[in-house]
């Protein structure tokens, strides 16, 4: 959810709050919104967690993460999906990998904190190979 719209609809119905149950209401929705606040926290912390307790820059499948990434995903978002710190490579733009065991990788570029571009990269040897399976016998 876009911020901005998010602490709009807090404000909204602070006010709502206020004005049908007056401080009770104020109180009562100050309650909401800091339970919602920590809700949030403690799902990054989670992932974080989770992330760092494997490889830095490793993932399962190159193949399955790079077909479940979509343009705007945040990082968090792509820490969840692939449970793993990814491997910085650049500064600008924002750009990180993630390898798996059979050499191929993902290459993520995040311009202001969102998912712009992604590659899959897949190794020499896979990519030398396949291309001769696809050529007819003679």
């Amino acid at each position: 959810m876009n911020p901005l719209v998010g602490w709009s609809l807090a404000g909204i119905g602070s006010a709502l709050a206020y004005f049908n149950y007056g401080w009770l209401g104020l109180a009562l929705a100050f309650s909401v919104i800091v339970f919602w606040l920590l809700l949030q926290f403690s799902r990054a912390l989670r992932v974080l967690r989770n992330a760092g307790q494997m490889p830095k820059g490793t993932v399962a499948s190159a193949v399955m993460l790079h077909t479940q990434l979509k343009p705007g995903l945040q990082l968090l978002q792509i820490l969840a999906l692939t449970r793993s710190l990814g491997h910085k490579v650049a500064d600008n733009p924002e750009t990180f990998v993630w390898r798996d065991d059979s050499g191929a990788a993902v290459r993520a570029e995040l311009r202001n904190g969102r998912l712009a571009r992604w590659e899959l990269q897949r190794p020499e040897s896979e990519a030398g190979t396949a291309a001769q399976t696809d050529q007819p016998a003679p």
